[in-house]
């Protein structure tokens, strides 16, 4: 395929044909490289998101920090057993300035830090946002309650938000983890993860439990959902922008997952 090359314009015009408005409250995932050339890269993706929703308009992306987790979980498949202890022992902290994102790619990782964009406490799960609902979201991202209701994407769902991917499919959509912790199906259970936290001004390596978080069949139900359900696409440099009202995703892929997981 021809390498295409994507200005700033390009982008907002893409964002308004798929119905990005002033106000709106929209969680974003973006893979800036299946994109083409992106002159200006990663800022002007932000700026484009941040210019799109106003000043009353609320931007948030996932900021996690996975690798902040115990090796058990296969964050550190490369490294050998004997080392597994010495990780535990010396992972630093989260800290929601300094924490760089895993493999959240470059937009996120560049909105992490920009200016009036401020990040949830999770130290493996976190987001970030920009705008006029952020500090809501963000706050109170509970150890135990990554995706559930009053986490961030609980919060998208009562504010009645939208999701927006840029160049990325549906096992990137986070909010499908809120139907995760709604849904009822077979082999539904809890998982205990460890990250290395600040507890009264001490580094802790801190246990919690949680839904274990399975998203395997998350191509399957975007596949579905957009077979039934109204969902904004165009097309973006050499990638593909998908925009979607988050209850209604979230609403159908609680019941999909009741009558097809097994």
């Amino acid at each position: 395929m021809e390498r295409k090359i994507v200005l700033k314009k390009d982008i907002l015009d893409t964002f308004k044909r798929i119905g990005m408005k002033a106000g709106q409250t929209v969680m974003v995932h973006c893979s800036l490289s299946s994109l083409g050339f992106v002159c200006g890269g990663a800022q002007v993706i932000i700026e484009a998101l941040t210019e799109s929703v106003g000043e009353n308009g609320t931007i948030m992306m996932p900021s996690q920090s996975w690798k902040n987790l115990d090796p058990t979980s296969g964050v550190h498949w490369q490294e050998p057993r004997e080392w597994w202890q010495l990780i535990r022992d010396n992972w630093p902290a989260y800290d929601r300035d300094i924490t760089p994102t895993n493999t959240m790619g470059a937009v996120a990782e560049m909105f992490r830090r920009w200016p009036g964009t401020v990040r949830s406490g999770h130290p493996a799960r976190s987001v970030a946002a920009w705008g006029r609902y952020a500090e809501y979201m963000t706050e109170n991202h509970d150890l135990s309650n990554i995706f559930g209701e009053g986490s961030p994407v609980g919060k998208l769902y009562e504010l009645d938000g939208y999701v927006l991917l840029i160049g990325v499919g549906y096992d990137k959509n986070t909010s499908l983890h809120l139907a995760d912790v709604r849904a009822e199906y077979p082999g539904k259970h809890n998982t205990v993860e460890s990250s290395a936290i600040m507890e009264n001004g001490v580094r802790v390596w801190k246990s919690y439990e949680t839904l274990f978080v399975d998203g395997e069949d998350f191509v399957r139900i975007g596949q579905a959902f957009e077979a039934c359900c109204p969902v904004a696409k165009a097309a973006l440099g050499n990638g593909t922008v998908t925009f979607m009202r988050q209850r209604e995703l979230v609403d159908f892929a609680v019941r999909w997952i009741g009558e097809n997981r097994k």
